[in-house]
């Protein structure tokens, strides 16, 4: 059997720093202390299949080995990303070998089984079903996306967060004083300024502060010098990565705290959700689409104007491009989040749709149809239909355009805000004309 984790000559700082034991793991205090509920799993024994769900470098592997290594169960390792069904085959007859002899389940580690697609998950299920294997594994993806329904409801799932900057803090003074296997042997120090950028800058990713602490600590020591400050953490880190997935959850998390932060008419918010997009790379035509829809469905007819701003931006964006597209689509984001606000039309719709299916394709009215022959004249198509323009306002007062089994319906409910309060003024006027039949003609 391979081992799961085999010893090197050489590890990165950040595999060397690896926590072994529960009690040197730093974070994640919702889950691993007193009383928490994966120490008291851990400690009971009493393993069940489980996924550990985070980002990156917040202690989902280092979680899987410390179990691993406390347990006496046989143990396999594979990568979603390099393995397939016919290594699972192999390790899943070793695991069924091992239950014949008496031996415990074998314990499976598969690092980022979102990976996986369908088929594969489904030929890990029986398996894990019928206890053959314990199934360990990580990914960075929501599980309720990314697992199938059958396999996530026999797991136990463990959300990991991103490490505080205290823990991150803690972390990079523990690998500069370590001698065994941190860079104690150094014997450097970290300027104050240095220390916060580099715990910021990580964004609560362990192995991100670590793989720079080695590059600048490296850095400094070439250079016989014994502070690392902010100019060697910030030559290690070159350009900052934002974590940002445009096929992942965070694409999702951040566009949906852009649209409710214009929803809530706060343009602080949104234009640094739209620049935190912009800078990560996201496509500005999918930005420029996700404010057009919002332009019609959360302001509409409150300001019609905000639907010409949006399509404007859009074809700014598409006559700029990206160098400096994101100038028209700031001003259309603020523009839009500090105008006024209705979802009446949209709302209308939903409701005029529910009826369809409820009551099915009611018949048009007869005084509505058109009569292009004399047959359809005959058949009294368009009898009595009233020319609106031929009114005062406008307004036929004897006549109705709905269904008769929806008459009583009111799809359109204008607000008080910006100009759809002209509208619901207006619309309550043509009430007042409509109840006064004895109006006469133009």
């Amino acid at each position: 059997m391979t081992e799961l984790f085999e010893t090197l000559a050489y590890h990165p700082l950040a595999e060397r720093m690896r926590p072994k034991q529960l009690n040197d793991l730093i974070g994640q205090e919702h889950l691993i202390g007193a009383n928490k509920p994966l120490t008291l799993l851990i400690e009971s024994g009493q393993l069940p299949s489980m996924i550990f769900w985070g980002p990156p470098g917040t202690g989902k592997t280092t979680l899987a080995r410390i179990i691993i290594n406390h347990t006496d169960h046989p143990f396999h390792s594979i990568s979603a990303v390099l393995s397939g069904i016919s290594d699972l085959r192999q390790i899943i007859k070793q695991a069924k070998e091992s239950r014949q002899l008496g031996i415990a389940a074998s314990i499976l580690f598969i690092d980022e089984i979102h990976r996986w697609n369908k088929s594969q998950q489904d030929a890990l299920l029986p398996h894990v079903e019928d206890g053959t294997i314990i199934l360990i594994a990580s990914t960075t993806e929501n599980p309720s996306f990314e697992i199938i329904h059958a396999l996530l409801s026999r797991t136990k799932v463990f959300t990991l967060k991103p490490l505080e900057q205290a823990a991150i803090h803690a972390i990079i003074d523990h690998a500069l004083t370590n001698a065994t296997t941190g860079l104690g042997h150094l014997e450097l120090s970290i300027h104050a300024d240095a220390h916060e950028f580099l715990s910021q800058s990580s964004q609560g990713d362990a192995r991100k502060a670590l793989v720079a602490l080695e590059m600048a600590a490296n850095l400094t020591h070439s250079q016989q010098d014994t502070i690392i400050t902010l100019s060697h953490i910030e030559a290690a880190m070159q350009k900052q990565c934002l974590l940002y997935d445009k096929k992942g959850e965070e694409h999702y998390n951040v566009i949906s705290a852009f649209i409710k932060s214009m929803r809530g008419s706060d343009p602080h918010a949104s234009l640094y959700y739209l620049a935190r997009m912009i800078e990560s790379g996201e496509s500005a035509r999918f930005i420029c689409r996700r404010m057009v829809i919002f332009a019609s469905e959360d302001i509409g007819n409150a300001d019609p104007h905000a639907i010409q701003v949006a399509t404007s931006c859009m074809q700014a964006y598409e006559f700029i491009g990206d160098a400096q597209g994101w100038i028209p689509m700031s001003q259309c984001a603020s523009y839009l989040a500090t105008a006024p606000k209705s979802n009446a039309s949209y709302m209308g719709y939903k409701q005029a749709k529910k009826d369809i299916h409820q009551y099915g394709h009611l018949p048009v009215p007869m005084h509505l149809r058109n009569a292009p022959t004399q047959l359809m004249k005959n058949l009294g198509y368009g009898q009595d239909y009233q020319y609106a323009h031929d009114y005062k306002h406008h307004i036929a007062p004897d006549i109705t355009y709905l269904p008769d089994d929806l008459l009583q319906k009111k799809y359109y409910r204008p607000s008080d805000q910006g100009y759809e309060k002209n509208i619901s003024q207006r619309m309550e006027q043509w009430k007042q004309h409509i109840q006064t039949p004895q109006q006469s003609k133009k």
